[in-house]
């Protein structure tokens, strides 16, 4: 809430943001994910419900850390085997997708800290290091190491802040 200076209240926040919306229906399902197989189906149910509400699609397997923000989120897709850490932001019509298919890890592990712009595409079982901004539109295919800038298509490290 602190990065987003149209968020005026708590209370207006949890009211109103599809992003915060997402996030607490992608704990329930996790937990469900996490709890039994049998869950598991329900799961997906309750997860596909929440992409038809709020725009955003999170796969109740992707492992998410504490104070995740997802602002203006419509069009976010987060994968089954996405791992993101703590306190990351994430702008509108970001992908965390797989490469491949198969039962084994295919989706990115974001690191603490991390900035996602707008529309930034971020594929297969990479990490992105602590503190690193990804600009819009950047794709990235491979590892970037901590408090990395990284824009373009495909992405490139470049030195400076980067615009979200």
């Amino acid at each position: 809430m602190r990065e987003d200076p149209a968020a005026t209240s708590r209370v207006l926040v949890a009211l109103t943001y599809p992003g915060i919306h997402a996030v607490w229906i992608h704990r329930l399902c996790h937990r469900m994910w996490t709890t039994s197989p049998a869950l598991r189906p329900l799961a997906r149910i309750f997860s596909q419900w929440s992409r038809g509400l709020t725009g955003i699609e999170i796969h109740p397997g992707a492992v998410i850390g504490r104070r995740f923000f997802i602002d203006h989120g419509m069009g976010v897709v987060i994968g089954e085997t996405a791992e993101i850490g703590n306190d990351v932001l994430m702008y509108h019509q970001v992908t965390l997708g797989g490469r491949s298919r198969g039962r084994f890890k295919r989706h990115p592990t974001i690191g603490n800290n991390v900035l996602l712009g707008a529309g930034a595409k971020i594929i297969g079982p990479i990490t992105i290091g602590d503190g690193t901004r990804i600009g819009a539109n950047a794709l990235v295919v491979k590892d970037v190491p901590p408090a990395s800038v990284v824009t373009g298509i495909p992405a490139n490290t470049t030195p400076g802040d980067v615009i979200a």
